[in-house]
């Protein structure tokens, strides 16, 4: 624990001063916000002076650990009436858009050149949760090392990119009306880290409702995981969902995460006044602050050397899926929301 302490230590200390100096600065640009200045200045310091590896596991603890810990926290100020007021329109709008999210990837990816395997690993990165849904398909795929780090990379990086361009989008086409503002960078954004990031881009209460959108499809990763466990990866010339003599059937290990449990665990509590006002109103201050933290990291965590890298063929199949996720996510925002 002590050695894990020093680890993270230098890493989070710089994701608090930028969190520190961004809402110092958001004061004075309050139209822009804290939220803009915490990953812009993180971007700045992670590819010059501050890009060093002794940050990494600091800034992955302040991106990935204190997103979760504020989702738990984002539960007590909510009420299950507010879950609900999404209703069977704003789930139909989740499956339906994941569906088409996971059908464009593989088709798209398959006609640039890439294998079943990768293309339905960016399938399940960019209409789930990023690297973590990543992750989860990989061994039902028994998918590769370098395809899964490089679908990772990908998914990354096309998240980043949208998590900037959905709320100019949204203040084009909605207004920033907090309903359709939230479906669509709830619906869309890869991780949840994206999906408040963006949404604190536009206010806190699309940051909210999107996140209820976002833990929807985190929890839809066992629907995924059970469609891809029929999949037919081994031949390439063959049918995705042709199925194989003698196949062993895949063991689907697809868990709900715990931070998702929490959060309901908190919003049923607060449901039924089991938090008292003062306490919600101090988790509402707590996750806040957390959220600035994490975006700190997120910004440190974009490397230009990475978009570099991909090349042209990976970065336009990562552009041209969260182009038609954009495109997809606007007809159905208006069939459904």
């Amino acid at each position: 624990m002590k050695n894990f302490i020093l680890r993270i230590t230098p890493g989070f200390l710089v994701c608090v001063i930028i969190s520190y100096l961004s809402q110092k600065i958001g004061e004075f640009f309050p139209t822009i916000g804290a939220a803009l200045f915490a990953i812009g200045i993180g971007v700045i310091c992670g590819n010059t002076f501050l890009n060093k590896h002794c940050f990494d596991e600091g800034t992955s603890f302040s991106e990935r650990s204190l997103l979760e810990y504020s989702i738990v926290l984002t539960g007590a100020t909510l009420m299950l009436k507010d879950i609900a007021a999404l209703g069977f329109s704003g789930i139909f709008f989740i499956l339906f858009q994941m569906t088409a999210t996971i059908f464009i990837s593989y088709i798209i990816g398959r006609k640039i050149g890439f294998n079943k395997k990768f293309c339905l690993l960016m399938g399940a990165g960019n209409a789930v949760c990023g690297s973590s849904a990543i992750a989860t398909v990989s061994p039902i795929l028994d998918a590769n090392t370098k395809d899964k780090g490089l679908s990772i990379t990908i998914v990354n990086v096309t998240g980043t990119i949208l998590m900037v361009l959905l709320p100019i989008i949204t203040g084009i086409l909605y207004h920033h009306e907090t309903i359709h503002t939230s479906a669509m960078i709830g619906g869309i954004l890869q991780s949840i880290g994206q999906v408040i990031a963006s949404g604190q881009l536009v206010n806190f209460e699309v940051t909210e409702v999107s996140t209820i959108f976002k833990i929807i499809r985190i929890i839809f990763i066992v629907l995924v995981a059970l469609a891809y466990s029929h999949a037919n990866t081994e031949h390439e010339e063959k049918h995705l969902f042709t199925r194989e003599k003698n196949k062993k059937d895949s063991k689907i290990k697809a868990r709900i995460p715990w931070f998702i449990t929490g959060f309901f665990i908190m919003a049923c509590l607060h449901t039924f006044n089991f938090i008292p006002e003062v306490l919600s109103k101090g988790a509402k201050t707590v996750s806040q602050q957390f959220e600035i933290i994490a975006l700190a990291a997120i910004g440190m965590r974009v490397k230009f050397s990475d978009l570099i890298s991909e090349g042209p063929k990976g970065m336009i199949y990562g552009l041209a899926v969260g182009s038609c996720q954009i495109i997809i996510a606007i007809i159905l925002i208006a069939i459904f929301i």
